[in-house]
């Protein structure tokens, strides 16, 4: 199964007007949730920012300061990554370049687990998301209304049904919303 999965503000944005998220820091609660996330799946598919953005994983030994933080790093080290950048000539760690299209990359990293993938970045989610590529959408909608910036998801030219399969509320008032896409086609 394809996941997308990110932070947005009440009013459907990961990043604000500024390109910034430090409203959707999340609290140990809501950390140690995305650990156990992430421990369930087998690649992860990511636009050039948010390969940067989660570099520090990587490389940074301060977010092994704590038993969570080592624990987090630990598995993103593991996880199988492929990144998708126009700009980029190399990447660290557990990560390759994508080759194939973004459709060619999706059906490898699903054929290559038998666990969930998930695909991370707007842009590139987006694409994988008209394409019909995206099994389940995960948001976890921060108390925040930021009046602009990068939405979730790309406006799409037809109506996309949804199924809610789940909700949760953190302690930090962060609402978790787990949607899955009902494939309305009748063949």
């Amino acid at each position: 199964m394809l996941i997308y999965s990110m932070s947005a503000s009440v009013d459907g944005f990961i990043a604000d007007r500024e390109g910034t998220f430090d409203w959707g820091v999340p609290s140990e609660e809501l950390f140690r949730f995305h650990l156990a996330r992430v421990r369930g799946l087998g690649g992860y598919l990511l636009g050039r920012r948010l390969y940067e953005t989660m570099l520090v994983w990587e490389t940074d030994p301060a977010p092994r300061d704590d038993e969570a933080g080592a624990a987090f790093a630990d598995l993103w080290r593991a996880l199988p990554k492929v990144v998708f950048s126009r700009t980029l000539d190399s990447v660290q760690g557990n990560a390759r370049l994508a080759e194939g299209s973004v459709a060619e990359e999706v059906a490898a990293a699903l054929g290559a687990t038998d666990k969930d993938v998930e695909i991370g970045g707007a842009g590139l989610a987006g694409q994988a998301f008209e394409l019909g590529l995206v099994d389940e959408l995960r948001m976890f909608r921060h108390p925040v209304v930021v009046g602009g910036g990068t939405p979730f998801l790309p406006p799409v030219t037809e109506d996309v049904s949804l199924d809610l399969i789940e909700t949760r509320t953190f302690g930090s008032r962060v609402v978790y919303e787990r949607y899955r896409r009902i494939n309305d086609d009748p063949g």
